[in-house]
Parts: C-alpha cells; sequence; structure tokens
C-alpha cells in the first residue's frame, strides 16, 4: 500500500520499509501562481517513486535547495548535511581541489522524500556510479534555445541531433528539459573517462553546429551567440556537471516536468508545457518509462572503441 502525504497538517512522518522520514512545512507554498504546496511535491515523488529512482539511484546528488518555494533565493548544497538520518548512503568524490566531497545518494522512497524535504524541487544526479564517478553512463547534448528561439526550434535541434547520432551507429533518446530546451541521451559502454566523453562530444557538436549553422550553435560567449538559434551545449559532458533528471519538477511557474517523449512526440509538435505535476505521473501509468531502456545493461554504445577506430566522426 502507497503511504499517502498529509494535506492537513504542516508536519508528519511517514514510515517507508524500514525507516521514518520526518516532513516539515507540508502546507507551504512552492508555487505560488498554481497554489502548489511542498506537500503537493511530496507527493508527485512519492507516487512516480518506482520510476524516477532507477534514474538517480547509486549516484552523487547535487542539491539545489528552494527551503522557501521558487520565488525566493535558492542555494546548491554538495555535501550531505551532518544532520541526516544515519540510513542516508553518501558518495565520496574526490574534486580537483584535492577536498572530497561525500555527496548523498537517493537510493530508495525515503532517501527520495528525504531530499524533496530539504527544499531540493528537481534531482541533480551525476552521470555515472559512485564506485567509478569518472567513467559516466551517457554521452548527451542538452539543447538550450539563444534569444528569440521558439520551442519549435528545439524540436528541429534534436530531430537533427537524433539524425547524426543514429548515422554514427548510435540510439539517442529525448526529454523536455522542463523549461525551454531538450536534452538528448545516448547510453554508452562504461568505459570512457569523463573527459574523453567530453572531447567527443565537443567534436560532434562543433560539427553539427558547423554543418546546420541556420539551427544549431557551438558559441559559448551569450554575446556572440546568434539569436533564433539553439546551443548544441557539449560542456554537459564535463566531470561534475548535472542536469536535471527524468521525470525532475523543474522550479518554474508552472510546474514543468523534465518529461520523456517519444521522437514521434517531437515530430508532431510537443511543448515543454504538456508535461506537468498535475499530469506526468497519469502519463507515465499509462505509457511506462520510455527511458528505461537507457538503464539497461546491454544494447549501450562502444563509445570509446568507435572513436579510437575513426578517430573523429
Amino acid at each position: 500500500m502507497t503511504a499517502l502525504i498529509p494535506r492537513d497538517v504542516d508536519a508528519a512522518t511517514l514510515e517507508l520499509g524500514e525507516h521514518r522520514v520526518a516532513l516539515t512545512n507540508l502546507r507551504k507554498v512552492y508555487f505560488p501562481e498554481l497554489g502548489v504546496t511542498k506537500g503537493d511535491l511530496l507527493a508527485y515523488y512519492l507516487a512516480i517513486a518506482g520510476t524516477i529512482l532507477p534514474h538517480v539511484s547509486d549516484r552523487a546528488m547535487v542539491m539545489k535547495r528552494y527551503p522557501n518555494g521558487i520565488d525566493e533565493p535558492f542555494f546548491y548544497m554538495k555535501r550531505a548535511p551532518a544532520a541526516r538520518p544515519p540510513w542516508i548512503r553518501t558518495c565520496s568524490i574526490e574534486h580537483g581541489s584535492g577536498s572530497t566531497i561525500a555527496f548523498p545518494v537517493i537510493d530508495d522512497r525515503a532517501s527520495l522524500l528525504w531530499v524533496i524535504n530539504l527544499g531540493c524541487i528537481d534531482l541533480n544526479p551525476w552521470y555515472s556510479l559512485c564506485d567509478d564517478p569518472d567513467r559516466p553512463l551517457y554521452l548527451h547534448f542538452d539543447l538550450d534555445p539563444t534569444e528569440g528561439a521558439s520551442f519549435s526550434v528545439v524540436r528541429e535541434a534534436a530531430l537533427i541531433v537524433r539524425d547524426v547520432l543514429e548515422g554514427l551507429g548510435m540510439k539517442p533518446f529525448v526529454k523536455t528539459s522542463g523549461s525551454s530546451g531538450a536534452h538528448v541521451h545516448v547510453a554508452i559502454r562504461i568505459g570512457p573517462r569523463q573527459h574523453e566523453v567530453w572531447e567527443i562530444a565537443k567534436e560532434i557538436g562543433r560539427q553539427m553546429a558547423r554543418a546546420h549553422p541556420d539551427v544549431l550553435t557551438a558559441e559559448y560567449r551569450v554575446a556572440k551567440r546568434p539569436p533564433g538559434r539553439v546551443l548544441v551545449d557539449y560542456n554537459q559532458n564535463a566531470f561534475g556537471k548535472t542536469l536535471a533528471s527524468a521525470y525532475s519538477v523543474r522550479p518554474n511557474a508552472e510546474a514543468l516536468v523534465s518529461t520523456p517523449v517519444t521522437w514521434k512526440e517531437i515530430e508532431s509538435g510537443c511543448e515543454p508545457s504538456d508535461f506537468t505535476l498535475r499530469n506526468v505521473p497519469a502519463r507515465i501509468a499509462s505509457l511506462g518509462d520510455l527511458w528505461k531502456p537507457l538503464l539497461s545493461r546491454r544494447g549501450r554504445f562502444d563509445l570509446q572503441r568507435t572513436w579510437r577506430e575513426r578517430r573523429a566522426f
């Protein structure tokens, strides 16, 4: 039986498996235009826990905390707070500065609700597993529209990226970013280090931008980006970078959700506003997890071997 988030109290404790999770400020409004409360946000994540957990478990989690909702200041937090339940697992990763950071790990419903209760609206996991943080699970591109580019241009950009990646033998999957862009992921065989994946993504991204300058740009200097284009952001493949996970609610007025979609939906003209905190659970119940293939150990693209054989795409 699924536990329920109380709606008529400010605080509650839920028993989830072997763990008890203290929830606070349940009636605090997080999304003022919609009247969506922290309790509503917790209820969303509890409802889709079985779907989202495989996409974030066993990975370091960067916390982006909005303790007073989307209209108030937020802050990033990497290190798991000292005042945490003893059952919260951590993932220790050494950074370039020589310091080691113990990130929290979200492995079950209890830890999921614990991190959301801290004021996290979206989930931002690393792209690698805790036991080998420098070997990513994916190559991906963040398609970020520049000034004047509508989502129709983002869809066009996504289809270009799809065709290029498929032409290289990859199987790309797409989701809305939950904001104005889209994310394209390819499951890769674990092997190349993060910097090598970044180098490959950089080469592919720049070549795509050169071939389609009317739609794409790889220009990172904001002042020099042409308007009405889509930045094919390969830098998100760098070590320590994160993107909002699939099925994450985003901190915007409409409570949009970063939602996996089919390529047919991209071709048919879907919009980010089609997918919100209020309707995504029903979508999952109907369609299942469209990104489940990205979790499989089978069928992952051998990026390292292909790159070494071809040296350039």
